[in-house]
């Protein structure tokens, strides 16, 4: 594919001289581990497991991603070697922004830390605020909005995606790009460094 000036573009190509820099999503981007080889010996792996620190902090992880949604890997098979079958991230969304439209078949709890918005899941809208912890159904394609024009949403992300891609139920679709364009009158936001 070929934009205007006739130099490679879209998803997966360079950007043509000028333009400006394109955020990068790791997680949909570069090659990842969702399951890790468990290779040695009982007594190996034992010891292993026992030597892993088991606080993550989230405050010495860098956010990727934005301008409208960042977020953090906490724990899963790349970036951790206690936990194999779970995975959790943290995301932000600026206020009044939205993330990716996508589906997958593990499903998914979505605590909500701070902030309100609403999810639409398979086309039906649903309403969510700090408190609230949301199911999101396995298979279901959905995507998470931000409601208060004024401050952050911030969330927790847990699911047992490792455990469903080791059984082959790796189905995962992405519908929609998060934006690329910050929330108008938010251009400057910056997720919470102490975070």
């Amino acid at each position: 594919m070929a934009n205007e000036s006739g130099k490679p573009g879209g998803i997966g190509h360079n950007i043509g001289d000028g333009a400006k820099e394109e955020v990068v999503w790791e997680r949909w981007s570069k090659k990842r581990t969702f399951v890790r080889a468990l290779e040695g010996t009982y007594g190996e792996l034992m010891a292993e497991l026992f030597s892993q620190p088991r606080v993550y902090r989230t405050s010495d992880m860098k956010w990727k991603g934005g301008p409208q949604n960042f977020g953090k890997k906490v724990i899963n098979p790349q970036a951790t070697r206690v936990a194999q079958s779970i995975e959790t991230h943290v995301d932000v969304y600026a206020p009044g922004g939205h993330g990716q439209k996508h589906g997958h078949m593990n499903s998914a709890v979505f605590f909500v830390l701070k902030g309100k918005g609403h999810d639409v899941h398979d086309t039906r809208r649903i309403d969510w605020e700090a408190g609230d912890a949301l199911i999101v159904e396995n298979g279901c394609v959905h995507q998470h909005f931000s409601d208060d024009p004024d401050d952050e949403t911030i969330v927790l992300i847990m699911k047992a995606k490792p455990l469903f891609l080791f059984m082959h139920l790796i189905f995962q679709k992405m519908v929609e790009y998060p934006p690329t364009e910050p929330v108008p009158g938010h251009e400057d936001y910056q997720p919470p460094a102490a975070l």
